[in-house]
């Protein structure tokens, strides 16, 4: 199990990642509390449990960890807070994160190895140790009444500025890199996909034959995302494989919005 480790409270952090290498066999991915850094690890490695190890935590603070919003709803992330009470109503008040656990300081490793153990396992028993408390976000339960774009970059910052661009009119979501496209398309349905035509691993013209493979997949409208150098590998491309278009990077939000309605109204 992949396990990332995270949060203001670096000695509490240190503490659970020693005893959780010397304890169990899990991989273990240690992230700065930076909102670039927690984009960047979440999306491309998507953990399946995120650790915050909190300490005290301010309402600017506690919204860095919001980016990891995307993430969370992407890999069904569990996300496990370790705080001391004032720093859980912080949380509490300030997040814009669906649902994480939290777990009381000082840490009751008992209590974080058996929600470890049940989240491996796939079990949905509560668990009843008072020292670990579930928190549900109610203000941010929605689902999506408005067109659901899906970006995919390489970019972090990249991603963050697209979706800032279109969050007004759209439901957005983003991804790092194509390598996780599918295991997102299972978990929503979208109606169109900005693509980055270059990407290390696996490129845009890649993700979009392999897309068009898959039945359910192959008539998601595709609007790649290009540098003015590769315009003309795209031209060629949209006779070849039969994209929507493409918008030039950096992309502005009027040309952005511009294409979205192009293709879909």
């Amino acid at each position: 199990m992949k396990i990332m480790v995270t949060g203001k409270n670096r000695r509490i952090a240190m503490d659970i990642c020693e005893h959780l290498e010397e304890d169990r066999d899990y991989k273990l991915l240690k992230c700065a509390a930076s909102r670039k850094a927690l984009l960047d690890v979440s999306l491309k490695e998507l953990p399946d449990v995120i650790v915050i190890c909190a300490g005290d935590e301010s309402a600017d603070s506690v919204k860095v960890f919001d980016v990891l919003k995307e993430s969370v709803r992407l890999g069904a992330i569990e996300l496990i807070v370790v705080a001391n009470d004032e720093d859980r109503q912080c949380f509490m008040a300030n997040t814009e994160l669906d649902r994480m656990f939290f777990l009381s300081r000082p840490v009751s490793l008992l209590a974080l190895y058996k929600k470890l153990a049940e989240i491996e396992t796939s079990l949905e028993e509560n668990d009843s140790n008072l020292s670990l408390i579930e928190f549900v976000n109610n203000r941010m339960a929605q689902e999506f009444p408005r067109k659901h774009i899906l970006v995919v970059d390489d970019d972090p910052e990249q991603l963050m500025m697209i979706k800032e661009h279109l969050k007004e009119f759209y439901e957005v979501t983003v991804i790092n890199g194509g390598k996780n496209i599918l295991k997102v398309l299972e978990r929503y349905k979208f109606d169109l996909i900005l693509l980055d035509y270059l990407m290390p691993d696996m490129d845009g013209p890649e993700v979009l034959k392999m897309l068009r493979t898959y039945p359910e997949y192959a008539d998601i409208p595709v609007v790649f995302l290009t540098g003015m150098s590769d315009k003309d590998a795209v031209v060629k491309l949209i006779v070849e494989l039969k994209p929507q278009g493409y918008v030039l990077k950096p992309s502005k939000k009027s040309d952005l919005v511009a294409k979205i309605i192009d293709v879909l109204g």
